[in-house]
C-alpha cells in the first residue's frame, strides 16, 4: 500500500482520520505548506492536483521561483566517531565522504 500521491515532481503525504472521515495529506519536502483533503481517493488525489497547480499558478502571478522538493541536498548530523569512521572509509576507498554516504543510502533505499 502506499501512502503518498506523486504530481508534477511533487510528492504528498495521504492519511485517514477514522474520526473526520476524510483522506487528508501535505506537500513534503518544502517549506510553504499545502495541504489537501477528500472523502474518497479520487476527490483527495483532484484537491491534490488542484493544491499543486494553484501553488505554481500562485508562483507564477507573484514571479516567484516555485520551491522544488528534494534537490538532491541536505545536511545530515551524526556523533563525531561516526563521521571519524566514515571520513576514514571513505579515504580508504579514495571516495569523497559525500560518495561514500550516497552509496550507503542507495543501498539501504534501494
Amino acid at each position: 500500500m502506499k501512502n503518498s500521491l506523486s504530481y508534477k515532481d511533487y510528492t504528498g503525504s495521504v492519511e485517514f482520520s477514522e474520526e473526520d472521515g476524510v483522506f487528508h495529506g501535505k506537500v513534503i519536502g518544502i517549506k510553504p505548506s499545502i495541504s489537501f483533503e477528500g472523502d474518497s481517493v479520487q476527490s483527495l488525489t483532484q484537491d491534490f492536483t488542484n493544491a499543486i497547480d494553484e501553488y505554481l499558478d500562485f508562483c507564477h502571478s507573484k514571479g516567484i521561483t516555485p520551491e522544488r522538493p528534494f534537490k538532491g541536498s541536505f545536511n545530515v548530523r551524526i556523533a563525531p566517531e561516526l563521521h571519524r569512521k566514515a571520513a576514514t572509509l571513505a579515504s580508504e576507498y579514495g571516495v569523497s565522504l559525500n560518495s561514500l554516504v550516497e552509496d550507503a543510502i542507495k543501498t539501504k533505499v534501494g
